[in-house]
């Protein structure tokens, strides 16, 4: 099925690699203007110029998603310059992994604000306009580990839990204004963190998910491409898994 975006501007943060830059080029396929945003203006410009080389619309921002003022100002520039920002994804995440006793606060606030807070920056930068136009979609990628906990992550698993419920109260929230807000939770997915995993860590994890292979960014970026679209508006205030059966 073709998806149908009528004109619109996305805003993808993260989306210098992995399931960010996944995400920006296929909405980037469907006709959608991306706005890439990540912290390295290298990254998000490289991914920027890959979509405009193909003859698709984009353009590049480097912001740090995880500090409040320079997201407002950010947002207050890009809607002056695109008038209306119609699909916000959520992507940006770090990872400061450690166990509980040994997590400092520097580690737990780090992956907080810019893993969940950020989400929040962003929201209330660029929705009103959405809620003016009746029309809107967002979409915050989270993670399995916010459903079923992951030793070692605990900074990164009350983050993408925390997603879960600022997703489904937002859904609440702009429900009338006809804005959905879904959130979607990868499982183990081939990108540059898994990808510098030993080999037979690899083959571990895959063992664990009922299709026995890992996913592909594409997989999560297809998933959120429909969220995003026409098709999906009687859709909101839930979580997708793309995990290959991981959660059940």
């Amino acid at each position: 099925m073709d998806l149908t975006f009528q004109e619109r501007t996305a805003l993808v943060t993260g989306a210098g690699r992995g399931i960010g830059k996944a995400i920006a080029e296929t909405l980037a396929e469907s006709g959608v203007n991306v706005i890439c945003v990540s912290k390295s203006e290298a990254s998000c410009g490289a991914v920027a110029e890959g979509i405009r080389e193909r003859g698709g619309r984009a353009s590049a921002r480097a912001v740090d998603v995880s500090d409040g003022k320079a997201v407002a100002e950010a947002s207050a520039e890009l809607l002056a310059e695109h008038e209306t920002i119609d699909i916000l994804v959520n992507n940006a995440g770090i990872t400061r992994d450690g166990l509980m006793l040994r997590m400092s606060d520097e580690a737990w606030h780090e992956v907080l604000n810019t893993n969940l807070s950020s989400c929040f920056y962003w929201i209330k930068g660029v929705v009103r306009p959405m809620t003016r136009k009746r029309w809107g979609r967002v979409v915050n990628i989270s993670s399995v580990v916010g459903l079923m906990g992951n030793a070692g992550q605990l900074n990164y698993s009350a983050a993408k839990a925390g997603i879960f419920g600022l997703t489904k109260s937002l859904a609440k929230e702009l429900a009338s204004r006809s804005v959905t807000c879904n959130a979607v939770a990868p499982g183990f997915i081939n990108t540059d963190m898994t990808s510098a995993l030993d080999e037979d860590v690899s083959k571990e994890i895959a063992s664990r998910v009922p299709l026995k292979r890992l996913g592909e960014a594409r997989d999560v970026a297809k998933m959120t491409a429909y969220l995003c679209s026409e098709e999906a508006g009687y859709i909101t205030g839930q979580v997708f898994t793309v995990d290959g059966g991981l959660v059940m």
